[in-house]
């Protein structure tokens, strides 16, 4: 069931937001890290003009970690949290630099040592930075899975561990952003457009 879903998603072709196009274009592991950390708690219209407006100041850890606090903080405004995560983005690549040699971990256990970095960053950067299986559960991955019955789940660390026993490894690196795609055009957390669902053949429905 989950291959014809999986291939299902990818015929549909639904467009991706700027920010998820972005995030498969870096295809670096700091890029990618900075990025989902403008993410968090921020929707994908702010955070897409916000991390271009970032990396004209900065595009690698050493550059980034001589960079003013206020001048980023005003940079990536209106992300949520704004002054937090620009102190956390220029201490994060101090420590990459003077602390790592430069360069980001690829290891989850090492990732999210960094202040603020959790699960679901630390994955995204290990698949989309790193090109290393991993799943990068957020709310869209939590809800779609759960709403089809494919895992019953309630957040989404356990979501997160329950696909990792069950899906596929070889679907681990698009899941993320085939989810996120579907759920931010049709399988929306209020009022799903079931109707013009590619995957309904095979949802429960679970709502």
């Amino acid at each position: 069931m989950i291959d014809k879903i999986v291939q299902a998603l990818i015929d549909a072709r639904q467009p991706r937001s700027e920010f998820v196009e972005l995030m498969e274009k870096f295809q670096d592991p700091y890029l990618v890290l900075i990025g989902c950390i403008l993410s968090l708690h921020t929707n994908d219209k702010t955070t897409y003009p916000a991390t271009l407006r970032m990396l004209e100041l900065a595009k690698t850890p050493k550059e980034m970690m001589g960079v003013n606090v206020d001048d980023l903080s005003r940079a990536i405004y209106p992300v949520g949290f704004y002054e937090n995560k620009a102190k956390q983005i220029i201490e994060l690549s101090r420590q990459i630099v003077e602390e790592l040699n430069g360069k980001v971990p690829d290891e989850i256990e090492d990732l999210i040592k960094f202040n603020g970095v959790g699960r679901k960053t630390a994955n995204l950067v290990l698949a989309k930075g790193f090109n290393k299986p991993a799943i990068c559960v957020d709310v869209h991955v939590h809800r779609i899975f759960n709403r089809l019955g494919y895992i019953t789940t309630k957040n989404p660390e356990e979501t997160e561990f329950a696909l990792r026993k069950k899906l596929p490894v070889k679907h681990w690196l698009n899941i993320n952003t085939l989810m996120v795609t579907h759920g931010q055009n049709v399988c929306k957390s209020q009022r799903p457009k079931c109707e013009e669902c590619p995957i309904a053949e095979w949802c429960e429905k679970k709502l």
